[in-house]
């Protein structure tokens, strides 16, 4: 089943790319695999997957532990302080770099290790309470001021999350405003590159958008068991 699902995705991720102009080597697949257990991102390694994407330190830690470094491991869930070093020790990208804070925890524990550890800033373009994010310029600017100071933090682009909803005007919104800010931010000397932006519900709109990471974890893996732990699957 996983590997149909990767090639019926892929299909269609290359459909969407060619009706919108983009070259389709532009964008980076990241599956979603928490919740899932290490059979299922075997499965996903197997139908040629490399990059996986986890909301858990913990959990990451772990499956770290058991697959390693063969493939690519990114952080993408709500990163609290006292987990940050698990984060730096398993992931290749944290996508989730959303406080001054943060990014100074992180450059601490990257340094500990020897590590320059590769960063995306979650901005709120939403404005859903709920989200995750830097809420304004100021905060996000100086979050990447000191990321570009720090010899332990190499940031590559910014990320956001679309506002749930059906409504496809706010969500293309939502990735637009993200889009904006790197080619504002770009116009002021920062080398930003990387749009982190697109799940299973809203990814062909993020392509449109300009979307260069694709955080998939449904359309790969099927609907996530709650009622259990990932490490019994």
């Amino acid at each position: 089943m996983i590997a149909n699902n990767i090639v019926a995705l892929r299909n269609r991720i290359q459909k969407k790319c060619s009706e919108c102009g983009r070259n389709v080597n532009e964008i980076k697949l990241i599956a979603v695999s928490k919740y899932f257990g290490i059979d299922a991102i075997n499965q996903a390694i197997d139908a040629g997957i490399s990059d996986f994407g986890e909301n858990k330190a913990q959990e990451l830690n772990l499956k770290f532990e058991k697959i390693g470094s063969k493939v690519t491991w990114h952080f993408i869930g709500n990163l609290q302080m006292n987990k940050v070093k698990y984060a730096v020790n398993c992931a290749e990208i944290i996508h989730s770099v959303d406080s001054f804070e943060l990014a100074e925890e992180i450059a601490k524990k990257a340094e500990v290790i020897g590590k320059v550890q590769k960063i995306l800033v979650q901005v709120k373009t939403s404005g859903e309470e709920t989200k995750s994010g830097a809420g304004s310029e100021v905060e996000v600017r100086n979050i990447l001021e000191f990321c570009k100071l720090s010899k332990n933090i190499n940031t590559l682009g910014l990320m956001t999350m679309a506002p749930l909803t059906e409504n496809e005007i706010l969500i293309r919104k939502s990735f637009r405003d993200l889009k904006n800010l790197l080619i504002k931010f770009n116009s002021e000397g920062y080398q930003l590159h990387e749009l982190s932006m697109g799940m299973t519900s809203d990814f062909e709109i993020a392509i449109e958008e300009g979307s260069t990471m694709l955080r998939i974890g449904s359309a790969i893996f099927g609907e996530r068991d709650y009622s259990k732990k990932w490490n019994e699957l």
